[in-house]
């Protein structure tokens, strides 16, 4: 038996991707373990893609459903997507060709936020769960499957799949094993509070449990996750990183957090992961998380010795920083706790260790409603994914982004959001690499400069024209012109930049 098969009665079902993908049919619902870009399956995707290809070819119709944690990566979405294969998707994705078919209409999807995910197939809101594929470090002797670099919604699929197909990953690390805390949520109305009061608690095991008369193939791989690398900090990312660290310091001085108390939550993306590089030189120590995902910045802060503790349900690593994890993850388990994204994104928790929320966005707008997920409005970009979760309950809630996109064509700022995914209601800190905007306790017209004052400066006297003519409306709550709210927008639909 394999050194990673622990379980006698799972020996002869180890084969092939392509002789598992038999047990996947047209139409079938899947759910899929990954996060990230890591922990998703590396091999059935492109087995996957092969037979709805063949289908095609012969002219058949040929798709699956697809559930996951959250994004994965090219050898998941983006050769299912490539393949035609995917008829519906949820909850979050990242790949570009998905959400190329995900915009033109030939794949439907859901965008929720991720705490949900899981009790939406607990509660069967998705339709039958047909299989669920899961990547593995190991199965015990027990039976119990230990889960790879990312937890996500594996129990949840399992639970619910009537056929699972596990990949044993052999370039995860073994030593993964204990990193995991494993705890099933009851259905609403059997409910019990979750006994986490700081990042570090356990509250689980340290594998799944599962019907192991489910499985029907194991697949070995041996294939890294991959996850884009984080680009160079550059002036604009560090200029947004230090004016964040300014408004931390403030709340310090304030008396409202301290130099030891500091517990983050952290977006995937370049400019929060320059945050947690501006944290290595600042006055904060015993730095913890309770967060989705580990970046790169947090295994540096862990080395440093300025991070005691972080825990989220996945990694969002660069591929030198994986291996730097595989390499020590006995040391890193130390510090590291993934579980379930039910637990990882749960609001009880949120709200009650109050973390500090970091999260990207498309656009704000001049009284601090925030889009997180549509261009325009109407094109997907990726998926509102957990930052709900936390803007809602966190202590102090945050976005960060640099103040201009696609070379000063488009602002940030805009008067009026064309969608909206966390309310003025929520959002309580908008950070740019001019400044930040401090909206606690202020009514929305008191917001207004505040917003402007970050803008990119070629903005600043639009946006205020904009406010002169909505000063003129009868209703002065929340100012607005609505022939003019979304003159930025249609300047750009129209002209390819929204400046006049």
């Amino acid at each position: 038996m394999s050194d990673r098969i622990d379980y006698p009665a799972f020996e002869s079902k180890v084969m092939s991707a392509e002789e598992a993908a038999e047990f996947i049919n047209n139409g079938d619902m899947i759910g899929t373990s990954g996060f990230t870009g890591a922990g998703y399956p590396k091999a059935m995707p492109g087995a996957i893609a092969a037979k709805a290809k063949a289908a095609h070819d012969r002219g058949d119709e040929w798709a699956v459903k697809i559930l996951t944690g959250a994004s994965t990566a090219p050898e998941n979405d983006g050769v299912l997507a490539e393949a035609d294969a995917v008829s519906f998707r949820s909850p979050f994705n990242t790949d570009p060709k998905m959400r190329a078919n995900i915009n033109a209409g030939k794949t439907k999807y859901t965008d929720i936020h991720l705490s949900e995910l899981g009790m939406y197939v607990q509660e069967g809101f998705f339709g039958h769960m047909d299989v669920a594929i899961v990547e593995a470090v190991r199965i015990r002797e027990d039976g119990k499957l230990v889960p790879s670099s990312a937890v996500g919604n594996n129990i949840e699929f399992m639970d619910a799949a009537d056929r699972i197909i596990i990949e044993l990953n052999d370039w995860q690390s073994p030593e993964l094993e204990g990193m995991h805390d494993i705890y099933r949520m009851q259905m609403p109305g059997d409910r019990t509070p979750l006994e986490i009061t700081s990042p570090g608690d356990r509250i689980g095991d340290f594998a799944i449990d599962f019907d192991p008369a489910k499985v029907v193939a194991i697949v070995r791989t041996d294939g890294p996750d991959r996850n884009s690398p984080f680009k160079p900090l550059d002036d604009t990312s560090k200029a947004i990183a230090g004016h964040l660290l300014d408004f931390l310091e403030g709340e310090v001085s304030a008396g409202r957090l301290s130099y030891d108390r500091l517990i983050l939550q952290n977006g995937v993306g370049n400019v929060p992961n320059a945050v947690l590089a501006g944290l290595m030189d600042s006055k904060f120590e015993n730095i913890t998380a309770y967060t989705e995902v580990i970046q790169d910045g947090m295994l540096d802060l862990i080395d440093a010795g300025k991070m005691s503790m972080a825990s989220a349900t996945s990694f969002s690593l660069s591929l030198d920083a994986a291996h730097r994890m595989n390499e020590d993850a006995a040391r890193y388990r130390q510090h590291i706790i993934l579980r379930p994204q039910q637990i990882s994104n749960h609001p009880e928790v949120i709200r009650r260790l109050a973390p500090i929320g970091i999260n990207g966005m498309i656009e704000a707008d001049i009284y601090g409603n925030v889009n997180s997920t549509h261009v325009a409005g109407s094109k997907m970009m990726n998926g509102i994914g957990g930052s709900g979760d936390f803007t809602r309950n966190a202590y102090i809630s945050s976005f960060v982004t640099p103040a201009v996109a696609k070379d000063g064509a488009i602002s940030a700022i805009v008067p009026m959001v064309s969608h909206v995914d966390h309310t003025e209601h929520d959002v309580k800190l908008v950070v740019t690499e001019h400044g930040y905007a401090d909206l606690r306790g202020l009514a929305p017209r008191d917001r207004v400069q505040k917003m402007i004052a970050i803008a990119d400066p070629e903005y600043r006297p639009l946006l205020e024209e904009y406010v002169e003519y909505a000063s003129k409306s009868t209703a002065q709550q929340t100012p607005h012109d609505l022939t003019r709210a979304f003159g930025f927008h249609t300047r750009f639909l129209e002209t390819g930049t929204m400046k006049k």
